[in-house]
């Protein structure tokens, strides 16, 4: 009897990381370092690129990686804040399912939407596309997936579907961000035009790229729901049905009293967690009721000082504020349920360890970024694009910045550091080509989307799929096509907006 072939299993996310974080390591031994001038603020300064000492990371420097990518650098922003916010959420997560009144809710739900599941799909996406566009909604969606895979499996999808409503509807809202704070605000403050600048035209490709992904997304479920074996995850599908599946509740079951008042703070947790994520004010300067009414309430005799002095208005919140809002409302559904407290901090514990490995992949992936700014390969990367994109026509220009944001967006997946870092050279390099800047921001925006589909060094999609059981490859056999039409529609897109000065 020949013996059995061993199946080859996929490296898990963090050995894909630890690999990236090595070969980036390499790269600082070839690449030379250098490093441009930078304004007061911290903005480089295009021409200004120098060769500097090299600074080769050794193998202290890759194993420190990690551990910087979670405290931070002085030149690389940590993912603690991200990654507490992570594991608070499980906490919260923990908590509620401790109820069990989102199973039995989900379940009411499946029941709700039999025969008409796919109506949910263009609904959530759509929703989390305006998250993305207008808050940069990413890490957030983290929170969603224990909901979303339990419901899409329930309904006869898989577990790729439920993460394409999140992962894919955040993303391309990012993708064509109108006002996101953190893509479309910081490039545009770094060339000096308003984040109002450019927003029709943004506004279109959000339509767009929506409605592509919506129709990708619901054709892909479609097969698998008409024919199991179509999943990209098929040879998951029994562990799946056994672990994520509700087949032992009893889909009669009422929502008791409790369970319903609990399914209220629920939403009430996540809607006041978007609204005060939007940066209204921005918006509009005369929107702001939130920070009116904060003043005013913090000014209240003793009601002011009893709920805080230093309450943050809605609008103005980051993770530290939304961390915090989850932990107070697992203790609100605590004290609703009854719950005893051993039991609520075994249920919050709990729920935290379900999340501990995401938390730690985040900080993984940001070890990539520590060390290519610690190598200063980072300006010399830059400058062979400062050097390449300088004198070529409207059209020629803005698609070629748009393919160069694709490499860098890898490198560096944070939208706001890659925007930081960049947009003051790619801006001024975009006059050179009568390119208006609202138009670079557009692509680099685009860029950094797609790239935030697929890429192992993001931690929005290595959580994902980590919460999802979905390894990185079946994910990319999935997303390709969609990746290959929405690279070519933004190109068209691109070049059509260039031809209008």
């Amino acid at each position: 009897m020949g013996k059995k072939a061993k199946k080859r299993q996929m490296p898990s996310a963090y050995t894909i990381l630890f690999f990236l974080i090595i070969l980036v390591a390499i790269l600082t031994w070839i690449i030379p370092a250098g490093q441009y001038a930078t304004t007061k603020a911290g903005n480089i300064i295009a021409g200004t690129y120098k060769a500097r000492t090299s600074s080769p990371q050794g193998i202290w420097d890759v194993f420190l990686a990690p551990i910087n990518g979670m405290v931070g650098t002085s030149e690389t922003e940590g993912s603690i804040s991200v990654s507490l916010f992570i594991l608070v959420i499980g906490g919260f997560l923990g908590v509620v399912n401790k109820t069990k009144a989102l199973d039995d809710g989900i379940s009411s739900t499946v029941r709700k939407y039999k025969g008409k599941e796919k109506a949910l799909i263009p609904i959530l996406m759509i929703l989390f596309a305006i998250g993305g566009s207008t808050y940069g909604m990413g890490e957030e969606t983290i929170a969603f997936y224990p909901i979303l895979i339990p419901v899409m499996i329930g309904v006869g999808y898989d577990s790729i579907t439920a993460i394409s409503l999140a992962l894919i509807g955040s993303q391309v809202g990012c993708l064509a961000s109108t006002v996101n704070p953190f893509a479309t605000g910081v490039a545009s403050q770094t060339i000096n035009i308003s984040p109002g600048n450019g927003l029709i035209p943004r506004f279109i490709l959000l339509i767009i790229v929506t409605g592509i992904s919506i129709a990708y997304v619901m054709h892909y479920a479609s097969k698998v729901k008409n024919d199991p074996s179509q999943s990209y995850v098929f040879e998951r599908r029994q562990k799946d049905l056994k672990e994520f599946s509700m087949t032992d509740r009893t889909v009669n079951e009422k929502l008791t009293g409790k369970q319903q008042a609990v399914l209220w703070l629920f939403a009430i947790t996540f809607i006041v967690m978007i609204v005060s994520l939007i940066p209204w004010t921005s918006l509009n300067p005369n929107w702001t009721f939130f920070e009116s009414f904060t003043k005013w309430l913090t000014h209240v005799p003793f009601l002011g000082a009893l709920i805080g002095k230093d309450l943050a208005p809605l609008g103005t919140w980051y993770f530290t504020e939304i961390t915090t809002l989850f932990f107070m409302m697992s203790v609100v559904i605590m004290f609703v349920f009854r719950m005893k407290e051993s039991e609520y901090i075994d249920a919050f514990l709990g729920g935290m360890n379900d999340f501990l490995s995401v938390a730690i992949i985040v900080a993984v992936a940001r070890g990539i970024q520590v060390i290519m700014n610690n190598g200063y390969i980072t300006a010399t990367v830059l400058h062979a694009g400062e050097n390449g994109l300088q004198s070529l026509s409207a059209g020629v220009f803005i698609v070629l910045t748009y393919i160069f944001y694709i490499p860098m967006s890898f490198l560096i997946p944070s939208t706001s550091g890659l925007a930081a870092a960049t947009m003051g050279i790619m801006g001024p390099l975009g006059k050179f080509s009568h390119v208006d800047g609202s138009l670079v921001i557009t692509a680099y925006q685009a860029a950094s989307g797609l790239v935030n589909l697929v890429t192992p060094t993001s931690g929005i999609v290595m959580g994902a799929l980590a919460i999802g059981h979905v390894n990185i490859v079946s994910w990319w056999k999935y997303m390709w096509k969609l990746v290959a039409i929405l690279f070519v529609v933004i190109a068209v897109f691109l070049v059509v907006c260039s031809m209008f000065k």
